[in-house]
């Protein structure tokens, strides 16, 4: 099967990429309004970039009525944000978050989720989550003709859970990622969860 994207239209091509570029890891964002209110929004689009800056790169649409989304708004205004990986325990209220809710309305406030300090970081963390990112705004950039947000964050602190990570004989840092037990998106309602895990080394 041959797929000529010059003859689909936005929405197709949406579907179709969400359906082969599997799986995709999710940008958990914890970001804060004017008020001091918390939005937490998962994004698919979304990887690291490189460590000279620290840069995460997440891709943000805008709402049907072609508003900017509110985690877009807010980390534009507050220059700082939160990304977590989530875990398969977690995937249900992930999912919840995603919901189009009201303005001022709070993903939190419908979700059974407890916010915890990030130590030395001006916005707090998802307690139950093994991983997450505490960033600040490095760069937005508008791309495409129904222009897509790419928000850019460099990463000041990490945060990962003490019993999903060790220091190895080498002395290098060392996440256990079958203990991180991270989900990954797939297309439509489809998540993937952690699975058999190969160690193949890379040639010299």
């Amino acid at each position: 099967m041959i797929i000529d994207f010059e003859a689909l239209s936005a929405g197709e091509i949406y579907h179709a990429m969400t359906q082969t570029v599997i799986p995709r890891p999710v940008a958990w964002i914890l970001s804060e309004n004017e008020a001091g209110d918390f939005n937490l929004a998962p994004f698919s689009f979304f990887t690291a970039l490189g460590s000279a800056p620290p840069l995460m790169m997440v891709s943000v649409g805008k709402k049907p009525d072609g508003q900017f989304k509110d985690t877009r708004t807010n980390i534009e205004a507050r220059k700082h944000f939160t990304i977590h990986i989530a875990h398969r325990e977690l995937a249900t209220a992930m999912t919840e978050t995603s919901r189009a809710l009201p303005l001022g309305e709070s993903e939190l406030d419908r979700v059974s989720l407890a916010l915890v300090d990030f130590d030395g970081f001006s916005l707090p963390r998802l307690a139950d989550c093994r991983v997450a990112f505490a960033c600040e705004l490095y760069q937005i950039q508008e791309i495409g003709d129904q222009p897509q947000s790419l928000i850019f964050g460099k990463i000041k602190r990490l945060y990962v859970a003490d019993d999903v990570a060790n220091v190895d004989s080498d002395g290098r840092f060392k996440v256990d990622a079958a203990r991180v037990d991270p989900i990954g998106r797939l297309g439509g309602s489809e998540y993937v969860s952690f699975g058999e895990r190969l160690v193949i080394p890379r040639p010299k």
